[in-house]
């Protein structure tokens, strides 16, 4: 039995489930509401969402060691985005091309293979990456869930789990 396809079968399943929900919640966000900012020291609607959904293609860039200077092209890409549709679809991309570098490692490379940020002292392994990946999404995800609630969207924790 391959432990790492087994890991990265239940860990993309995971991230997939953020992505279709995130998706499904994109829809109900009125053009009035992305600039809702509910502290000061928070970001907007707009900003968390494009966070978001650019979390998997630009922690690849990252954990693929990328110089900063393109990661930053690739968050202001992301940047650019307007519709919900849009913001969806670049989400799903870059669930595929990580599924697609996480799954052509081998099992010794995906649990032992370290690569380090630009912004590290020290690397992480593949597997740690894809669980900080995880993480990160579910995490975001919460917050735009928050966001919604707090604006009186409609939506309710089976939104989350549909």
């Amino acid at each position: 039995m391959n432990q790492a396809k087994t890991l990265q079968d239940i860990m993309f399943e995971e991230i997939e489930l953020c992505v279709r929900t995130t998706q499904n919640l994109l829809l109900h966000i009125k053009d009035t509401d992305w600039d809702y900012r509910p502290a000061e020291n928070m970001r907007t609607l707009r900003e968390l969402v494009i966070h978001l959904v650019s979390i998997p293609a630009t922690d690849l860039y990252i954990l693929k060691e990328e110089p900063l200077e393109k990661v930053r092209e690739l968050e202001n890409k992301y940047s650019q985005l307007q519709t919900p549709t849009d913001m969806g679809v670049v989400f799903e991309e870059g669930y595929h091309a990580l599924y697609e570098y996480m799954t052509s490692l081998s099992e010794e490379e995906f649990f032992t293979k370290k690569t380090k940020a630009f912004y590290m002292e020290d690397g992480h392994t593949q597997i740690q990456w894809l669980a900080e990946i995880q993480s990160h999404v579910f995490h975001h995800r919460g917050q735009f869930y928050n966001y919604l609630k707090q604006l009186q969207y409609d939506v309710t924790m089976a939104d989350l789990y549909a």
